[in-house]
């Protein structure tokens, strides 16, 4: 058994069956972007043949393991895993459609087994792991102001409902409508509910129109569809969006930095111990 193992140990960490995997892989995510061209039983053939080398592959490297949990405690082993076991699913056992949909995207994710072909793209995801933590109270922080921006643009900004306006007030809000870009005759209203306000937030956090929409309030705010003042307008959607796009993006950007750095000492320690192991006291 003892012989066994270190053959599959010398198998799996020799280059060429490395790079071999490799190019199965990109062969596989190339296919997997002609199947949305077209389809025929050649590729379908190729691709079984493809998961039966995936399979082979997780069967030398979970006996070149020291054990069974050491295997499994390597996330990208059950990641691996899991896309092959989910590549022998057959669809004809699946009477649902949108659960054959769903199983066919899942097997597209076997694209993502090129993240573990090269060692600085392990890193970068294991950067973003180690950042969850971090990234989870950045989010936290981040919905307490989107919460709090939506409420308050909703009880600035919501447009009357034209059915319950008089006619004068009508007049104005089709004024509005026929002057301001993008106004709610297209699009719903941009703060007409809290759901659509954070929605809307969101949108200007990526830059997408944000001036317009503070020039469609000063229209509606001229033509005294909405009572709020030009100054308050523009100091909302102002503040909004440097404190979305400069402080708290920033703030998400230095964790991964951080962990990224931590990564990079804990990966050059780990290289220290392999080139000059230490004897146990």
């Amino acid at each position: 058994m003892d012989s066994i193992r270190n053959s599959c140990r010398r198998l799996a960490h020799n280059r060429i069956f490395e790079f071999a995997i490799t190019g199965i892989i990109l062969l596989n995510s190339v296919l997997i972007g002609v199947e949305t061209y077209t389809g025929n039983a050649t590729i379908q053939l190729i691709q079984q043949i493809i998961l039966y080398i995936f399979t082979f592959e997780i069967i030398i490297r979970f006996i070149a393991a020291k054990n069974i949990r050491s295997f499994f405690c390597d996330g990208w082993n059950i990641f691996d895993l899991t896309l092959v076991l989910i590549g022998y699913i057959p669809e004809t056992l699946v009477a649902n459609g949108s659960t054959i949909m769903a199983l066919r995207v899942l097997r597209v994710f076997r694209v993502l087994r090129l993240l573990r072909s090269a060692k600085e793209l392990k890193l970068i995801v294991t950067v973003l792991v180690k950042s969850m933590s971090a990234m989870f109270y950045n989010l936290i922080l981040f919905l307490i102001f989107v919460y709090l921006y939506a409420i308050v643009g909703v009880s600035l900004f919501r447009l009357p409902n034209p059915q319950q306006l008089t006619e004068e007030a009508k007049t104005n809000y089709e004024a509005y409508l026929a002057e301001a870009p993008h106004a709610p005759g297209n699009s719903p209203d941009p703060f007409g509910d809290l759901g659509e306000a954070v929605f809307t937030l969101f949108r200007e956090l990526t830059g997408e129109d944000w001036t317009d929409l503070r020039y469609n309030h000063l229209t509606a705010a001229k033509h005294n569809v909405i009572h709020v003042s030009s100054s308050a307008i523009t100091i909302y959607h102002v503040s909004w969006f440097c404190l979305a796009a400069f402080l708290l993006l920033n703030m998400v950007t230095g964790a991964v930095l951080n962990n990224y750095q931590l990564a990079l000492e804990e990966r050059e320690e780990k290289k220290r111990q392999q080139m000059h192991p230490t004897s146990e006291s």
